[in-house]
């Protein structure tokens, strides 16, 4: 039927679309149960837009504001895939339909992003994750609803891992985010405490102000890592593997940023690295991530 060629090749044009992008934590996997990669990727492809209306895009403040909202308007009318016109919310009206997923975890997301228009400095670690809460956490509990494994129990690792992760995430490109866009996610308070002013942000200065406050950053990132890491045990097969995997990936990273001189350099997986965390996700240790 050409209805199901259609959606087929609309979940297709979103793996290819998330394949292509570079992360350093895998995006639909082929870890992933095959039957889940095509609505994850339809739902990075959601984010990606997004994302990219708030940081790639060009025009004022006020017109991006239009057409994220915009946005969430439009999840929240999504129906018939049949009826959209582009691939990626053909996609996306397929998993919904399919999958029953609450809508207000997508319109959590574009509000994040609504966020980061205005907001660029957080006072404290309770705006931070905060933030996480809208920014990182849907995605995981998506993953859980898509797999029908939504316990609260399960939502409670997943929001722990995905808010770690977007810590990871803030914490490996500080200064892309400053230089690009004028944000600082780090807490304001902490920085006080610690010595550290937005001077260290505009220089690229890393001397032992800026590693000693972010060294407790890592930590912090880690022990909220480990808090959510029985979710990689508590979900079966190839799902829980892929989890594994994320958050050996996320620890991977963290083990890099600690041991770098400059706080300020962008950490590389490498195969080593891979290969690490591919042994540790099929065999995963007991104790540690």
């Amino acid at each position: 039927m050409k209805a199901d060629a259609d959606i087929a090749a609309a979940y297709a044009h979103c793996r290819q679309r998330a394949a292509s992008h570079y992360e350093n934590f895998p995006v639909a996997s082929r870890l992933l149960p095959r039957e889940l990669r095509g609505p994850v990727a339809a739902i990075y492809c959601y984010a990606r837009d997004a994302d990219d209306i708030v940081d790639e895009d060009p025009r004022p403040a006020e017109e991006r504001r239009v057409d994220l909202q915009r946005l969430q308007d439009r999840v929240r009318a999504l129906d018939d895939p049949a009826a959209e016109a582009t691939p990626e919310w053909r996609a996306l009206a397929d998993t919904l339909q399919r999958f029953d997923l609450p809508v207000g975890l997508f319109t959590d997301l574009a509000d994040a992003f609504l966020q980061d228009l205005d907001k660029t400095r957080y006072q404290d670690f309770g705006e931070v994750i905060a933030y996480c809460r809208r920014s990182a956490n849907p995605v995981g509990r998506l993953l859980l609803h898509l797999s029908k494994r939504d316990t609260q129990e399960n939502l409670a690792f997943s929001d722990a891992v995905c808010s770690a992760l977007q810590l990871i995430n803030f914490h490996q490109d500080l200064y892309q985010d400053f230089a690009e866009h004028g944000r600082i996610y780090i807490p304001a308070d902490e920085m006080a405490a610690h010595g550290v002013t937005e001077e260290h942000f505009r220089n690229r200065i890393s001397d032992f102000r800026m590693r000693s406050l972010m060294q407790f950053q890592y930590r912090r990132a880690d022990r909220l890592l480990r808090a959510g890491a029985p979710l990689g045990r508590a979900l079966p097969g190839r799902l829980g593997l892929e989890i594994r995997a994320i958050i050996q990936g996320g620890a991977r990273v963290l083990w890099r940023l600690r041991r770098q001189e400059d706080t300020f350099a962008r950490p590389r997986l490498r195969t080593g690295d891979w290969l690490l965390i591919l042994g540790r996700s099929v065999l995963p240790l007991r104790r540690r991530p």
